[in-house]
């Protein structure tokens, strides 16, 4: 097992991390646990992993004929209008008459017919 140097490892996170979503990361450590962007927290080895995986993820470069064409689909497209959803209408809960307590002291009642309820 190979030691790994924070510093290095996460100056790569960032720079992948920025070519692929286009923003800094925010990288907290808190005891040996590293929080990118306030998510989930994990060891400077997952970090790594991390790397490769977001240096994979990172969108291809374009070539200048890709460029060059224009693209036909895009040209003139209407816009598709929707309707805004209507929210579903909030159901009233019914009042229920059950109450634990009351539970609790009739049973109590009904397994010991001489005791009584406490104060």
């Amino acid at each position: 097992m190979s030691k790994l140097d924070k510093d290095q490892v996460i100056a790569a996170f960032t720079e992948a991390y920025t070519a692929a979503n286009g923003k800094a990361p925010t990288v907290e450590a808190k005891g040996g646990w590293y929080s990118v962007d306030g998510g989930k927290n994990m060891r400077l080895a997952d970090l790594n992993g991390m790397i490769a995986e977001l240096g994979s993820a990172a969108p291809a470069k374009k070539s200048k004929a890709d460029a060059d064409k224009p693209k036909k689909s895009e040209a003139k497209k209407p816009a598709a209008t929707k309707k805004p959803a209507k929210a579903p209408a909030k159901k009233k809960a019914k009042k229920s008459d059950f109450s634990v307590k009351a539970f609790w002291a009739e049973k109590v009642l009904q397994q010991n017919t001489g005791s009584k309820l406490p104060r």
